[in-house]
């Protein structure tokens, strides 16, 4: 699986992969559709690394700081498939941190 490129998901969010070095660390800019931020989206810097296989059934994480319009983080992981159409698919998980102001509020961050 070849990450390098342009990906989209489903809510219309994309992600471009500038380049995955041989060592499978990769960057790029990650553009979300959604946000609860007040502030208006902007493309977030990711950076990640992938499991390099010879069978192409690769995994990968990656995290996307939303530094330029929010208080998060977010976390990545996946797995790169070949559909039925030759083309490559990605199926990841995520989880997102918020910043709260107090220990207390921790439960309600992630």
């Amino acid at each position: 699986c070849n990450l390098t490129g342009w990906w989209e998901n489903d809510l219309g969010s994309k992600m471009q992969v500038l380049k995955v070095d041989n060592d499978g660390t990769f960057s790029g800019e990650y553009h979300t559709a959604v946000s609860s931020a007040k502030k208006p989206i902007q493309p977030s810097p990711l950076i990640g690394s992938q499991h390099l296989d010879e069978d192409g059934k690769c995994t990968f994480g990656f995290t996307v700081n939303w530094k330029k319009f929010s208080d998060s983080t977010a976390v990545f992981v996946g797995q790169c498939f070949t559909g039925d159409d030759g083309k490559e698919v990605l199926h990841t998980s995520w989880l997102l941190r918020e910043k709260v102001d107090s220990e207390p509020d921790d439960w309600k961050a992630t």
